[in-house]
């Protein structure tokens, strides 16, 4: 198992810990010097996301807009057409 794990991970699970605790503390710096925060940061994911699902929802009602705006057209055009078929 110690050989699976070492393999998933690239190296022995403490080196690999050490590792990942540097990149973190080296980003963790850099990001707060442009000005970032965690609070940030989660802010601004949720904000996206919550976008994201107002603006899915409008965009499916404009698309259901559409489809009726169709609708009103293309139906009774096809009744029309499909009338005049079933007279021959």
């Amino acid at each position: 198992m110690t050989a699976s794990v070492n393999s998933f991970l690239g190296d022995s699970p403490g080196r690999t810990a050490i590792k990942l605790v540097v990149v973190c503390l080296i980003v963790g710096v850099v990001l707060a010097w442009l000005g970032y925060t965690p609070d940030n940061i989660i802010g601004s994911i949720r904000y996206h996301f919550l976008d994201l699902w107002y603006n899915g929802f409008e965009a499916l009602g404009t698309v259901g807009n559409y489809l009726l705006l169709g609708a009103i057209v293309v139906i009774p055009v096809f009744l029309v057409l499909r009338l005049m078929s079933f007279r021959r």
